[in-house]
This record gives structure tokens, sequence and C-alpha cells, in this order.
């Protein structure tokens, strides 16, 4: 079979890796071909396809990154979209099926194409960990030790000048990155979209780790909302699906907590640095092993699954199990977080 791979949506650490995994296992343990399209669901559209070795792939799993390319392209949008297109670009180029990997839309539009004769198979991947049918995606794990080195670092800065630091992650509809972030770096208060608070509440978690003489360290999602607003906050206009570009909570949050506290207090945004650099071993290992179980998946035809961990051991489940709700924060585990702060 000839296969091609496409990276979609935002990049992350580990991309690289599973298209390593995927070309080493498919060619040398079933002899199949792979050609990469470049820039995700654009290239489907387009043709835009070159051949994939092993040579293109070598030392590929240290990389940040991904040599094929991303965007945000829907594949039904523009006069060459939609399954019917697609279906004859691949016959043109004697593709036999695709293997998609991307977060909640990459895998949406996966389905669909499946759902309307496309061969595929998805590869879970989001920074956010918020995908529901997997127990971890690769990306999280480098983009918590990111932000934790980061706020190690504000915290001494803070302690040299008594000063309240919060640090804004990433995280639009969950805060697993705030949440794990926030632990490991020892923060006083993390506010995440699930939980909403208010600013006297903040405040006071604040005042209270200023009285025992600590710097305070506030860890927020860019996602989160205050318990008066409707929305979270925007001020950068819109995605290309239509959402508002998030960021610049911290920075609403900063100046407000130093008038309720009179502690000086200053925002940092680590906004797309949680993104890039070279994957963690964990996700390097994670998305190595996603990459061979999907070339597994190819050769079993299991179209229409994607491959997720699910405890320690690979799995295969529907897209549909990924797709529709989202991977929040439990309660119990904010609330278990919760009793450090302060």
């Amino acid at each position: 079979m000839k296969i091609g791979i496409l990276t979609s949506g935002g990049d992350c650490p580990g991309l690289n890796a599973v298209i390593r995994g995927i070309v080493l296992k498919g060619t040398e343990a079933y002899d199949l071909e792979f050609v990469g399209i470049r820039d995700g669901w654009r290239g489907v559209v387009d043709g835009d396809f070159f051949p994939l070795t092993r040579h293109e792939v070598k030392g590929l799993s240290k990389v940040g990154g991904t040599i094929l390319g991303t965007s945000r392209t829907n594949p039904y949008e523009g006069p060459r979209g939609g399954a019917e297109n697609i279906a004859k670009t691949l016959y043109g180029h004697k593709i036999d099926g695709i293997i998609a990997i991307g977060g909640e839309g990459t895998l949406a539009a996966a389905d669909r194409l499946h759902k309307e004769g496309i061969n595929v198979v998805g590869v879970p991947k989001t920074i956010d960990n918020d995908l529901r049918a997997t127990d971890y995606s690769f990306g999280f794990d480098t983009a918590v030790n990111i932000a934790t080195e980061a706020m190690d670092r504000l915290r001494t800065t803070g302690d040299s000048h008594r000063r309240c630091m919060v640090a804004e992650v990433m995280g639009r509809h969950v805060g697993w990155i705030a949440l794990h972030a926030g632990m490991a770096a020892g923060a006083h208060v993390i506010c995440i979209p699930e939980v909403p608070m208010s600013l006297e509440e903040i405040a006071a978690l604040v005042t209270s780790a200023n009285d025992r003489g600590r710097a305070p360290l506030v860890v927020v999602s860019e996602g989160f909302k205050l318990k008066d607003m409707d929305e979270a906050y925007s001020d950068k206009g819109l995605d290309a699906f239509n959402r508002p570009r998030l960021g610049g909570i911290g920075d609403l949050l900063a100046p407000e907590i130093e008038r309720l506290t009179g502690i000086e207090t200053r925002a940092t945004i680590l906004g797309h640095i949680q993104r890039g650099g070279a994957p963690s071993a964990f996700d390097r290992v994670l998305a190595t092993r996603l990459g061979m179980h999907a070339a597994d998946a190819v050769v079993a035809e299991a179209w229409g699954q994607m491959v997720a961990l699910h405890g320690t051991e690979i799995v295969r489940v529907p897209f549909a199990d990924a797709l529709g709700e989202l991977n929040t924060v439990p309660r119990n585990r904010y609330d278990a977080a919760a009793t450090l702060f302060g």
C-alpha cells in the first residue's frame, strides 16, 4: 500500500517522532510506501505530495516542529475540497489511505472523510491534553516541562523583589497544563477554565502567601474566566475557525491583583514557547509508539480509528470517541491541588 502522512492544526513537540515511527515500522515490517503531505489538509486538497523514506526521517525523534508543515485548512472548503474531489486526487497519485496526525479539528475532518469513503487512520495530537479518548497526548509533557521551568525562573525574580508573579499558559478549554505545571512549580493559585474564580478569591490567596513571607505565584490558563465573565478574555480578533484568539488574561489579572493586595505584580505570557523546541523523552517515546501502532492500524485496515494511550498500552478507538466531549480537569483533581494554595 501507498500511504500519505499529514500533520494538521497547531504544531507540537513530537510530531516528527510520530512521522519517524510510522515510516520506520511501515517500511521495515510491512514494506509500505509513504508520501509526505505538505501543510496538512491543504496538501491533500492540492495534491502536494513528496516521497517519504527512511532517509527523510533519520534523526527526527528529537527534532521539534514538523517536517511536513502544517495548516488549519478545512478539507471541505474551496473548489477542490470535499470527499469526492479528494478521492480523485488520491486515486490519481495511487495513494490508498491517509494517516492524519492532529487534534480535535483534524480528527473531526478525518471522521467525516472516512464516513464518505476515504481511508483514514488518526494519531491524536494536542499539548492541551484535551482529547478524551487518550489518557495523554504527546506534546503535553513537553509543554508542562517548559512551563514549569519558566515558573521556576519567575519564582527567583519574584523572591528577589517580593513581587507577585502571574504566569499565563496555554489551555483554551481545559486547564491540564496550568494544573500540572502549577503543582510542579509550587503555585499559590491555579486558575483554570473549568473552575471560575473571583478577583477577591484570587487576591485572598495571594495575600495569604505574602503574609507567610512568600512571593506569590499565580498560574492561569489562557481560557480562564472570572466569575463575572461570560467568555474567555480575547482582544486579538478571530482565528481561521472564527474562534476568539485567546491570550492576555494574565495581563488583565496582574493590575487587579496589585490593586486589591497592594503587592507589586507582574505578568508573563508564555504563549507559543510552550509549543516549540525538542520534545521531552516521555513525548519522544509516546509519539514513536503511536506512530508505530498507526502503521499497524493501516495494515489491519482499521480505517476510521485512531491510536490512543490507555494506561501504558496503545489501543485503537473510533474517531467518534475522541470528538464532542473534551477531556476536562475533574473537580477532584483541582480540589486536591487547591489544598496547596495560599
